[in-house]
């Protein structure tokens, strides 16, 4: 690639580092450990993988392993690091076995059902090593769940006599992954499924998969963008920033952000359901803020609101499913309205007709609003300034903005860089020894010893309404009001309402003392203390 900036060539020489249990791969085995124990209507669909427990490695001795086929696929958005997979899970493959063969799905899981891949070689694949974007093999949102679907999936592994299947997503892709596991197993089908941790949105953890990849350049490049923002409403004391942040369902976005940059106000979407605060409340909170920077002769401010907010809403919640369960049956928007409970016709003829409007758009592909389509910052302007009004106090000038799409596909962080690395190099070493229907995982983010192992993957799962269907999905973690990240938000937040604490992260640094003082998010610092 000729048109390489300085700062692109010099990443790809950037060598990810390992934990110290993958330097001597070929020597590792692996240990089950703990208990599964999936609920009833779990196991009754997983019934091969429903008793799979996690595992660990330990050193034993030196074995050679047979030349691998395995396929990787990039399914849904775009996350800062996975190219650092693939670069991870490639050189895996050849450090047990110079004849191993790595296949790339091209534009995400269309590319199994149709069998449209390539072979991933050295030489191509360095030319991505530490690059931002999915652009090595493209991604998709495509869904395999219908019968046709999964019998040409397994056509495709078996013509191309795949060892293993190793499927990079967030949530629903990973799903995805434990019904290939399960559908092999239960075919007969040699190819082994292992799932990555992905998304930005950072609810995709547990007990044993502390984040997943991507979150952390996301937040990185989000608090640069809004410590940039902090210091205009400072500098010119006139504007008040209201901030969409990235984030579907849980507010780890917000929060990390929030920690990293002190704004005067952060919504925090799970705090508002647990207290069960209305629109009204919320414009309320916002208003107070203002009055009482204005008493200080403040008349600028920066407002962080998660992107799916609106789902925490519970009058809006309320709403969301009505409007849902509706268009899952055909009826028109136009006739909406008269379908709706009166509760629920009120909540929405209270919004900005804008708001009206993108809460009929069509729904994802599992039948969810699409919330980065409603504009929660304008409506909470708007709201805002109609209590203002009320209250016949001043009118503010107000900025909506939206940090998105530019914090999935940048260049990633160190962190990102050794996490993806190593995510890449522990799905290669389940598929060696024959695990299936595991994702990869690395644990002890926080610290410097790294661990490696594998969790299963219906331990993970629940049932949730898809598209008016109770359907087997990996659960979504939303921030823990009783985690030591949120208290320590808690406790500082009273400081940033009105004094102008405001902090600067600045870029994202790759080199010099200052790559390792941002080593890990303030999130996964704080929390890992509850871990360790």
């Amino acid at each position: 690639m000729s048109n390489q900036s300085p700062l692109q060539q010099e990443r790809l020489k950037y060598q990810p580092k390992l934990p110290v249990q993958l330097q001597h791969p070929r020597a590792l085995e692996l240990v089950s450990e703990g208990n599964s124990s999936p609920q009833a209507e779990l196991a009754k669909l997983f019934p091969k993988t429903k008793d799979l427990r996690p595992l660990t490695f330990k050193e034993g001795k030196t074995r050679e392993t047979a030349a691998l086929r395995v396929g990787v696929v990039l399914s849904g958005g775009q996350a800062a690091g996975g190219h650092n997979v693939i670069a991870g899970l490639f050189d895996a493959l050849k450090v047990l076995n110079p004849a191993s063969r790595l296949f790339g799905f091209l534009n995400g899981p269309k590319g199994i059902i149709d069998n449209k891949q390539k072979e991933l070689t050295a030489d191509f694949i360095s030319l991505y090593r530490n690059q931002g974007g999915f652009d090595m093999i493209g991604a998709g949102r495509t869904k395999i769940e219908t019968p046709d679907q999964f019998a040409a999936s397994e056509k495709t592994v078996k013509d191309l006599d795949l060892d293993g299947l190793v499927i990079v997503g967030g949530d629903d892709s990973n799903t995805t992954a434990a019904l290939l596991a399960e559908y092999f197993l239960t075919h007969n089908v040699k190819t082994k499924v292992i799932g990555v941790p992905k998304t930005i949105d950072g609810d995709l953890k547990n007990s044993q998969i502390e984040i997943s990849f991507g979150f952390d350049t996301a937040s990185k490049t989000f608090s640069e963008y809004i410590g940039s923002v902090l210091r205009d409403a400072l500098s010119a004391k006139k504007y008040y920033f209201f901030i969409k942040l990235m984030g579907r369902t849980a507010s780890h976005l917000t929060l990390e952000c929030a920690l990293q940059t002190h704004p005067n106000l952060s919504l925090i979407g799970e705090e508002i359901e647990a207290k069960k605060m209305t629109i009204q409340d919320i414009t309320n909170e916002i208003v107070d803020l203002i009055l009482a920077r204005a008493a200080e002769k403040k008349e600028f401010g920066v407002i962080l609101i998660p992107e799916g907010i609106i789902e925490f809403i519970p009058e809006c919640r309320v709403l969301i499913k009505e409007l849902n369960v509706l268009q899952a049956k055909g009826v028109k928007s136009s006739e909406v309205a008269e379908q709706l409970t009166p509760a629920s016709l009120q909540c929405l003829n209270s919004m900005p007709k804008a708001i009206q409007d993108q809460l009929m758009l069509d729904r994802d592909a599992h039948g969810n609003v699409q919330v980065s389509k409603i504009e929660t910052e304008r409506l909470f302007i708007e709201t805002v300034k109609a209590e203002l009004k009320k209250r016949n106090a001043k009118e503010i000038s107000a900025q909506p903005l939206f940090c998105g799409y530019e914090g999935r596909s940048c260049m990633p962080s160190n962190f990102d860089a050794d996490y993806c690395y190593a995510l890449g190099y522990v799905a290669a070493l389940l598929v060696s020894l024959g695990a299936t229907g595991y994702m990869s995982s690395v644990q002890g983010l926080a610290g410097k010893e790294w661990r490696i192992g594998g969790t299963p993957l219906v331990g993970m799962m629940d049932i949730e309404m898809r598209k008016g269907e109770m359907k087997p999905v990996i659960k979504k973690a939303l921030v823990d009001l009783q985690g030591a990240a949120f208290k320590q938000f808690a406790s500082q937040r009273g400081l940033w309402r009105l004094e102008d604490d405001y902090r600067y992260p600045g870029p994202i640094q790759f080199f010099g003392p200052a790559s390792l003082t941002d080593a890990v998010t303030m999130t996964l610092q704080l929390d890992s203390r509850k871990l360790s």
